[in-house]
This record gives structure tokens, C-alpha cells and sequence, in this order.
């Protein structure tokens, strides 16, 4: 290889270099110096500057230590990831924190909603609620591994699922719509309080 071809190459993996801070402090519900400590702890993890799901994982099983945070991680990846690279940039991670931890809430409703639809069709089927439940069971260390008991796990999941599936869906078509979601949120102080607490839980 000769010099031409190593400066080439330095090219190609050039390291991805976010917006100044000032612009992502005008973007986000973030002051210069949150994001400049953010960024810190960011580039820390990801040297890189972006993430891709498996580090993504790993970074989010060491605030779960007691559970499996691998499928929720997965879920909340998909929330956060740009479609064409599969990656998480700093500004993506910065953009959703900012609306879940800071946001309306019209706009921490539009990401649950978002983590529950899996398949991205605009609707929460129960399959794919007792899915990330079943993930936030697993996460939180409240349930069995699967390979020992299956049926605890399952059934703790699908019973929290059908308390409020059914709570949700007014127009009982079996599947959850993002007005059905915002309507039930309304009538329900509890949910209400738990959402303007997001900024220390995602």
C-alpha cells in the first residue's frame, strides 16, 4: 500500500463528526452544557460516533443488571435508528431523549406508541404489546429464563396485557390506535404522572 491509498483510506473511516453544540441546544430541550456532558459519556461508549444494536445492547444491559435488557434494547433501537445505516448517531439519541424526557406529552405518546408498533403499520396489536411487556419483564428481572419456566413468564405478561388491552381498546377492533392510546392516557392520572417521569426512565 502507498501513501495515496493509507490517505484514502483514512478518508473512508473518518470519524462522524456531529452539529455544533449550539445548534443541537436549539434543536433540543437540552442546554449547551447537558449535551456537551451527554456527548462526553456518548463518546465514551462509541468512540465512533455512531451505534449500531449490538452496542446499543451492551450500553443498555448495565443499567439492567439484574434482567435481560436484550429485547427491549432491540425495541427501543428501533425507535432511535436511522433507516438507511441501522445506526444511532448522537443527534438521533439526543432528538428522542430530548421529546421523551422533556417533550409534550403528544410527543413522549408518539414514542410509546412507536415502541409498541413493531411492524410499523400505525396500529399495537396485544401480540405486540405482550411482546415488549414480555421485553420489560425480562429487563426488569421479574421473570423466569424461558428455558426454565416458560408458562410464569408468559402468563405474567399476557395478564398484564389483557388488564389493560381491553381498557385501551374502545372500539374493541382488537388492535390499539394511537387516538385510542392518547384518550386512555387522559382518563388516567396514573399514566399521566408516569409519563412526566420519563426523563429517568427510557
Amino acid at each position: 500500500m502507498n501513501d495515496d491509498d493509507s490517505d484514502e483510506f483514512t478518508i473512508h473511516i473518518a470519524r462522524y463528526r456531529p452539529e455544533e453544540i449550539h445548534k443541537l441546544a436549539s434543536k433540543t430541550k437540552f442546554t449547551k452544557k447537558e449535551i456537551q456532558l451527554m456527548y462526553r459519556g456518548f463518546k465514551q461508549e462509541c468512540p465512533t460516533g455512531m451505534v449500531d444494536e449490538e452496542s446499543f445492547k451492551h450500553i443498555f444491559s448495565q443499567f439492567f443488571p439484574l434482567g435481560d435488557a436484550t429485547n427491549y434494547a432491540h425495541y427501543v433501537f428501533n425507535t432511535m435508528k436511522q433507516k438507511q445505516t441501522g445506526k444511532i448517531s448522537f443527534e438521533d439519541f439526543l432528538n428522542i431523549l430530548s421529546k421523551v424526557s422533556r417533550g409534550s406529552i403528544q410527543e413522549k405518546l408518539q414514542w410509546v406508541f412507536g415502541l409498541y408498533d413493531l411492524n410499523g403499520d400505525g396500529l399495537i396489536s396485544k401480540s405486540e404489546m405482550i411482546d415488549v411487556v414480555t421485553s420489560i419483564y425480562e429487563m426488569l428481572g421479574n421473570v423466569s429464563s424461558r428455558a426454565t419456566q416458560p408458562a410464569v413468564e408468559d402468563n405474567s405478561a399476557k395478564d398484564h396485557v389483557e388488564r389493560i388491552f381491553h381498557l385501551i381498546d374502545t372500539n374493541k377492533d382488537g388492535v390499539i390506535t394511537i387516538e385510542e392510546l392518547i384518550n386512555w392516557v387522559s382518563r388516567d392520572e396514573r399514566f399521566l404522572k408516569s409519563l412526566e417521569t420519563l426523563d429517568t426512565v427510557l
